[in-house]
């Protein structure tokens, strides 16, 4: 799903507060996946070089990393392997209208043609508002019939114009054997690979082996599956999803209220979907499972939308293992009435519209979790959407590069049909954990930019709690957490806890508040800040409790004209720029309220002042990261007058420090610049013996570039 009114935020990840918290305290790894991802941009090639882009309907836009190489006839990119692998799974556009090969060479000798085509793209769904031609990627993959080795070269040669996004290598299992309490479809007619409908030998087989308590085994090979079957309480298993293969539009179907326990595992189901059609089934599930059922192992591709769970109750399901690729609408989506669910590592990739999405129609979702997941390049909707629903937990997931009409994350009471059945967010949202990188998109129908997370109060206020913990935010192209009342229809947001999140680098605010009510914002710590550090101008009216807590750093300014949005950097957040903004400090001493985060918040009439009459007196800045560094910037307010300190510079990447620049006189009118070589740093300290203009040491802002 997707919300028509879209919202600004940035955030930016900086360094944590001391001591530096380990690397799993802040963030989400996402799924682990068996494959091995090259992207074309970093790899060697003779081709065009497109992006960073953040514009909707641009190819660069829709790659992965914002970037992709466009190769003309004869030319080629080149993988070197780091891990053996003996698959390959190429992600491309090409012209629409076109199709052609992609030859694939091992070290210079070809292996394999890959079937590439515009049949899958170039989407255009002109009833959903602001929309534009979309979904200019598809995907191809083969088994190369060799094994290849670490540090191999494999080069995709172009026959005609195609754009490559990036490169999947995996090592993949030959296909497993029947188990001995199964059934195989062959058995009851079905015959790989020759075109003929199997719908009808599937079926028998369901039927025989649930009447003798067996399993329904999918042997190696393509399998026609015509209409749609109904099953329950059964399991369907396949030698592996490189292997046996349902070519259908929608295989299984439950229009009514099933038992449950149905098991489907290790197989793929490929479609033919090239439109979008809301009025057609055209899923790889379709419908209720019922209790205690799993869905494990399964590759869907060319589908409408990979499993949606609509028309009956759910309850005790876990989806797990899976790929999700090429969808023209939702990954999967929870359609009400699902109980005590998992999601989790799952890998996600070009969906239509939201990658992953609990939708509380019909009755609530209740204590469903979507965990440790992978979602790439939702490209018309949010990389994970809850749209009312009890006890929710999103944890430990990873989305990257949300492109138009979204956010990373949607908490959403917007109901969609309004025909009273719907189910407002209710006990405890929890949204902790996640990374998401390059999330937020600007909406076309309002020129607005949405947040890489999005709290929004569409339909109806929201007053349960909301937490969101544990975040880390990185290159946020617009704001990083947005409160909005979608369409302006002014209802507030409260109960919101915001805390030990870390945001490293937004292309506008960091906060972005469109909403009346309140929230509590602790341990927020931000850098590389687009415009400033927040936003606060309810719509249509009403006031936001913005609370601040302790430990929040690289976000005190404010865009206080409520008339105009925050600029933006074309959907980019400032480039390497300040490396200490936001990050933490800590210092010798200090006076009255004027801390040593002062210096490093971005706003220059906040000032760091050391204990006064007690020379020396040092300030430290950890960088969160061993970088290259060779410039320093020292800032003091503009309209205080001139002075002279004098100041020595030390530093290291953890441990003792070392002398970077020696005792020095600098003067203030009302800066200072300090150069030396480029040095490996990670913490910088400055000692301060002198100041003719204070009896201490005063920085308003600190900075450091690496040239």
């Amino acid at each position: 799903m997707f919300s028509w009114r879209a919202i600004a935020v940035a955030l930016v990840v900086g360094a944590a507060i001391q001591p530096v918290p380990a690397a799993s305290a802040i963030g989400g790894s996402g799924a682990t996946v068996p494959f091995t991802e090259y992207e074309a941009e970093t790899a060697s090639h003779n081709g065009t070089k497109i992006g960073p882009d953040y514009t909707q309907a641009s190819l660069a836009s829709e790659a992965s990393g914002r970037q992709a190489v466009t190769l003309n006839s004869g030319n080629q990119v080149e993988f070197t392997l780091t891990r053996p692998a003996n698959a390959i799974t190429v992600r491309y556009s090409v012209p629409d209208g076109s199709q052609g090969n992609l030859g694939v060479y091992v070290n210079g000798t070809k292996a394999t043609d890959l079937k590439v085509t515009s049949k899958y793209s170039w989407l255009d769904t002109g009833w959903i508002p602001g929309q534009k031609i979309h979904h200019f990627y598809d995907e191809s993959r083969a088994l190369l019939g060799r094994d290849l080795n670490a540090n191999d070269k494999v080069s995709l040669r172009a026959e005609s114009t195609i754009t490559v996004d990036l490169a999947d290598f995996e090592q993949v299992a030959g296909p497993a054997t029947k188990p001995a309490n199964a059934l195989s479809i062959t058995d009851f007619g079905a015959t790989p690979n020759n075109g003929g409908d199997d719908a009808e030998a599937i079926w028998q087989t369901v039927l025989a082996a649930k009447q003798q308590g067996k399993e329904v085994w999918i042997p190696p090979g393509t399998f026609e599956v015509g209409r749609a079957l109904q099953i329950d309480q059964v399991t369907i298993r396949g030698a592996g999803m490189w292997h046996s293969v349902l070519h259908s539009n929608n295989p299984f179907r439950n229009d009514s209220q099933v038992q449950g326990n149905i098991r489907l595992h290790d197989f793929a189901v490929i479609g033919e979907i090239t439109e979008r059609n809301d009025g057609s089934p055209d899923n790889a599930y379709h419908g209720p499972l019922g209790a205690n059922s799993a869905i494990s192992g399964l590759w869907m591709q060319h589908m409408k939308v990979g499993i949606w769970t609509m028309n009956g109750t759910t309850s005790n399901a876990v989806i797990e293992n899976n790929r999700f690729l090429d969808l023209t609408a939702d990954g999967l989506n929870f359609n009400g009435r699902v109980s005590d669910s998992v999601v989790r590592n799952n890998f996600l990739r070009n969906t239509g519209d939201d990658a992953l999405a609990m939708w509380s129609l019909g009755g609530a979702d209740v204590r469903c979790r979507f965990e440790n997941n992978t979602i790439v390049q939702p490209n018309l909707a949010n990389g994970i959407g809850i749209y009312g629903g009890t006890d929710t937990t999103l944890r430990g997931n990873k989305i990257l590069d949300t492109n138009a009409l979204g956010s990373g994350i949607a908490i959403s009471n917007q109901a969609f049909i309004n025909n009273g059945t719907f189910a407002p967010l209710a006990g405890t949202t929890t949204v902790a954990d996640n990374t998401l990188i390059r999330t937020g998109a600007m909406n076309p129908n309002w020129n607005h930019p949405m947040s890489a997370i999005r709290i929004d109060s569409y339909d109806f206020e929201i007053t349960s709690p909301v937490n969101v913990t544990g975040n880390l935010f990185q290159d946020s192209p617009y704001s990083a957490i947005e409160v909005v009342s979608g369409g302006g229809t002014g209802k507030p947001v409260r109960n919101l806890r915001v805390d030990n999140n870390r945001v490293d680098g937004v292309g506008t605010v960091v906060v972005q508040v469109e909403a009346p009510g309140s929230g509590d914002f602790s341990n927020l710590v931000a850098s590389r800040v687009g415009t400033a550090g927040s936003y606060n101008c309810p719509y249509p009216s009403g006031t936001f409790s913005l609370n601040k807590g302790t430990g929040n750093s690289g976000w005190d300014s404010e865009w206080t004209d409520c008339g105009s949005w925050p600029p933006v950097n074309g959907g980019q957040p400032p480039a390497d720029g300040n490396l200490a903004r936001g990050r933490a400090t800590s210092a010798s001493g200090y006076q009255d309220v004027y801390r040593p985060a002062n210096a490093v918040d971005g706003d220059a009439n906040t000032y760091w002042e050391s204990t006064n009459n007690a020379f020396p007196q040092w300030f430290t800045v950890d960088l969160g990261a061993t970088r290259s560094v060779s410039r320093l910037v020292l800032k003091l307010p503009a309209h205080w007058g001139p002075r002279t300190q004098t100041i020595t510079v030390e530093g290291g990447t953890g441990g003792a420090y070392s002398t970077v620049k020696a005792s020095a006189q600098y003067q203030f009118a009302p800066n200072a610049t300090v150069t030396f070589p480029p040095t490996d740093l990670r913490f910088i300290r400055l000692t301060f013996t002198a100041n003719t203009g204070w009896p201490a040491g005063q920085l308003s802002e600190f900075e450091v570039f690496t040239a």
